[in-house]
């Protein structure tokens, strides 16, 4: 595998663990406010290989518990899980970040990750707006963190005009009966359509709103805001 970059440290990326983050190249996505939308649309040398990557690694152990794998989407690359099982091989507690479109790949990392985040960035029907043609492939994966043993997390970006009420209601509808939903607050900086770096965040009460939606389809919210 390469990758785009590694921050050596990270006290927000994996719950309750000092990390180190890699950050996969492309995406099959384009959310006009992705934050990482260099990486994902056009990721440019030099990357640095898998080699190197497991040697810094090595190296920051006494400082790090864990590794998160992000992007862009880490699932695009079907060697994946091959790296995985390598991290876990050296002793690290491994964390997947993934949009969800790869429930194959998904599936072959299960045996490697202690922890998954999957993102569900809107309801079906606006997913087109963010570069994909249909849900399909996401609701797979959904059913296959759903019905499997590894701790997980799906989360939402609450985005003005992506995320509204009623999309927050049918993103409920799509994960109903999970353990685990996160809310995550938008920065509206370093965005590739400019329209959104002038926006609005929403405000408490209205992430209250959307905190009592979804309390009727997960077990449990947690809120990164």
């Amino acid at each position: 595998m390469k990758f785009s970059g590694l921050q050596k440290t990270s006290l927000l990326d994996y719950p309750d663990k000092v990390a180190s983050v890699l950050f996969t190249p492309g995406c099959n996505l384009r959310c006009p406010y992705c934050h990482n939308w260099k990486i994902a649309t056009d990721p440019q040398p030099p990357f640095l290989q898998e080699a190197a990557a497991l040697e810094i690694l090595e190296s920051r152990k006494k400082y790090v518990d864990a590794v998160v794998i992000t992007g862009g989407e880490p699932c695009m690359h079907k060697e994946l899980p091959k790296f995985l099982a390598k991290l876990k091989e050296r002793g690290f507690f491994v964390k997947l970040d993934t949009n969800g479109f790869y429930p194959e790949v998904l599936e072959e990392c299960l045996n490697h990750v202690d922890y998954i985040a999957l993102d569900v960035k809107t309801s079906p029907e606006k997913y087109k707006q963010l570069g994909a043609q249909d849900t399909n492939n996401l609701q797979k994966s959904i059913e296959i963190l759903k019905m499997g043993k590894v701790p997980y997390e799906f989360r939402t970006t609450i985005v003005p005009e992506i995320v509204t009420l009623q999309d927050i209601d049918h993103i409920g509808k799509l994960i109903k009966g999970s353990k685990t939903h996160a809310l995550q607050q938008f920065v509206p900086e370093n965005t590739p359509d400019k329209h959104y770096q002038t926006l609005q965040i929403y405000t408490p009460e209205t992430i209250n709103e959307f905190t009592n939606i979804l309390s009727q389809y997960t077990e449990k919210i947690i809120l990164r805001t």
